[in-house]
């Protein structure tokens, strides 16, 4: 049960996504000493030298390939995407949902196009057998590296169902250098997303919580 590691950097890290949150993420958990694989939405030839360039290390690959090899999934696709992730390989995985209903990018139609369902909650659905929790969503990629480790720790909330694998979550934000706040079930993430005054937070953890209490 990955809840139970130690994080001693046995945990290698895929991200699906190499746009600007994926390599951002990238480069912070390289920086951290995890291994990390990471593909994007063209081939491995396409992305490798991107790849080399914007997250040194990391390994590019195939959705499927990052997917199997890895320890822990973190998406970092258009959420309009969605449906290209390889679930058939991720039975019993950690997958942290990093995405956002975005309607530049995913048009107008919402998604989810329940207004009840948050959209990880939606990811739970289309991922029954992996372990869905929700993070790094709500900070911007260009404050998640600047705030890295800063001298007031940034607040990095996360939300998810399964109890047993939140301190690995929480790890993984501590290791990068921000402050972990957990909001507990995946519905409740959704104070996390766009529309929301917390979307795009890059506060302290006693400002980030008085926001969290006018909800």
């Amino acid at each position: 049960m990955l809840g139970n590691y130690s994080m001693k950097r046995e945990l290698t890290i895929g991200i699906l996504g190499a746009g600007k949150l994926g390599t951002t993420l990238g480069r912070l958990f390289i920086k951290a000493g995890y291994p990390v694989l990471i593909s994007g939405s063209k081939n491995v030839q396409d992305i490798a030298l991107t790849i080399e360039v914007l997250v040194p290390n990391a390994v590019p690959l195939l959705n499927h390939e990052v997917a199997q090899r890895a320890d822990i999934i973190i998406l970092a696709l258009p959420l309009g995407k969605y449906k290209t992730i390889p679930s058939e390989y991720l039975d019993n995985k950690l997958v942290i949902d990093a995405m956002n209903y975005w309607w530049e990018v995913d048009g107008l139609e919402r998604i989810p196009s329940d207004p009840n369902l948050t959209s990880s909650e939606m990811i739970q659905d289309f991922l029954p057998n992996s372990i869905v929790l929700k993070a790094f969503n709500h900070m911007g990629y260009h404050d998640l590296e600047g705030e890295s480790f800063s001298e007031v720790p940034k607040v990095i909330a996360y939300s998810g169902n399964n109890e047993d694998h939140k301190d690995t979550v929480k790890e993984l934000i501590e290791s990068i250098g921000f402050k972990p706040l957990d909001l507990g079930t995946l519905e409740n993430g959704r104070v996390l997303e766009p529309g929301s005054p917390l979307f795009g937070a890059n506060l302290p953890e006693e400002e980030f919580t008085g926001l969290l209490k006018t909800f």
